[in-house]
């Protein structure tokens, strides 16, 4: 018993793993069942143990080997029935309810009391095979190995639970995750006709060309982040090289970019294509025109989160928007990495603040 409890507190401080530590239970059913055995066998035969020179002192001399050589067979008796009762309670009782295994149990020891009530009887002068320690001894020898069988398959039972709510909690942060995800591509994708559509109109056949080619490209990038998580920020910051293009194309070098980075962060990560919807959010709620020029600046702060900044030109009518960008993003960095951003808007400059790992 003291070993399940200290599974436990190990398990509870975080010392061990569930996989680790079901790994050593697993092997406490072999070889250390035995050892475990041995250990009970003298707490039961302890009475006995006390009582041994007060046997010795009624007895002959020549009366001491056959004693002595029937309390070590008692002892190796109780160690054996241990072994037996704990590694059949623990292995082949799996999924038994308490009140078929306190039965099979019971029998089982209640077959071994009479074995040895018949052994002792015919091989000992002095068997005390109905004594009432004698039957205490079996009674606890049943009791424990109930108990602890029982424990150990509710221990296995919860395991099982709390890898199945894991597991089922895995796959819903996916499936939530997954959604997210797909939000971005067709709002994106609306977003993009629009631009070239009015590229069309101008009839300028080399930007619409350059345009598209710098769609194919974004989309390429779009398509195949769908099943990553995490990117390092260079590789977003090279999407976003290809998507300025689009962007300063689309507002005719109203728009414009200034990213500042070191080298040093390139490699630290955010969960892909977070620059996107913040691009597109600036776009939709602010005025872009000749008066109106919108830089955005991307740099990094010295809480190594990265920062993306822009003048606010608000629109004189609202957006049609339900505002699903900036909490698709926040959503996104929840899931993949328990981190909430940052927004700031003082009225003259709008911030976020994207928190990298």
């Amino acid at each position: 018993m003291r070993i399940f409890v200290y599974f436990c507190l190990l398990s509870k401080q975080g010392g061990i793993g569930i996989a680790t530590m079901m790994d050593l239970i697993g092997k406490y059913t072999s070889f250390r069942l035995l050892l475990i055995g041995l250990a009970g066998g003298i707490f039961i035969v302890y009475p006995n143990i006390s009582s041994l020179s007060w046997e010795l002192s009624f007895l002959d001399a020549s009366e001491y080997p056959e004693h002595l050589a029937f309390f070590f067979f008692r002892y190796i008796y109780f160690v054996i029935l241990i072994w037996i009762l704990a590694k059949y309670n623990l292995e082949k009782m799996q999924g038994y309810l308490l009140g078929k295994r306190v039965a099979q149990t019971f029998f089982m020891a209640a077959g071994a009391y009479v074995l040895y009530s018949f052994i002792s009887f015919f091989s000992c002068k002095r068997a005390d095979c109905f004594g009432s320690v004698l039957i205490f001894q079996f009674f606890v020898v049943f009791i424990v190995c109930t108990f602890v069988g029982h424990v150990f398959q509710m221990y296995h039972v919860q395991v099982k639970k709390e890898q199945e709510i894991e597991r089922l909690r895995m796959e819903n942060l996916q499936s939530r995750y997954d959604a997210l995800t797909n939000q971005i591509n067709p709002h994106f994708l609306f977003n993009s006709l629009n631009g070239l559509s009015a590229l069309i109109r101008k009839k300028n056949d080399e930007n619409t060309m350059a345009y598209v080619n710098k769609m194919s490209d974004v989309f390429r990038y779009i398509l195949q982040s769908e099943k990553r998580g995490l990117v390092v920020l260079d590789e977003e910051l090279a999407f976003v090289e290809s998507f300025r293009y689009m962007m300063e194309v689309r507002f005719a070098n109203k728009l414009a970019f200034h990213i500042d980075v070191k080298e040093c962060y390139l490699n630290l990560k955010l969960p892909v294509l977070s620059l996107l919807p913040l691009i597109d959010n600036i776009v939709v709620h602010n005025t872009i025109d000749s008066e109106h020029v919108m830089k955005v600046d991307i740099c990094m702060n010295e809480d190594r989160e990265l920062v993306v900044c822009n003048p606010v030109y608000p629109k004189l009518t609202c957006s049609v928007t339900n505002g699903t960008g900036i909490r698709n993003l926040e959503n996104r960095f929840l899931l993949l990495m328990n981190r909430k951003i940052r927004i700031e808007n003082d009225g003259d400059v709008f911030r976020v603040y994207l928190p990298l790992i």
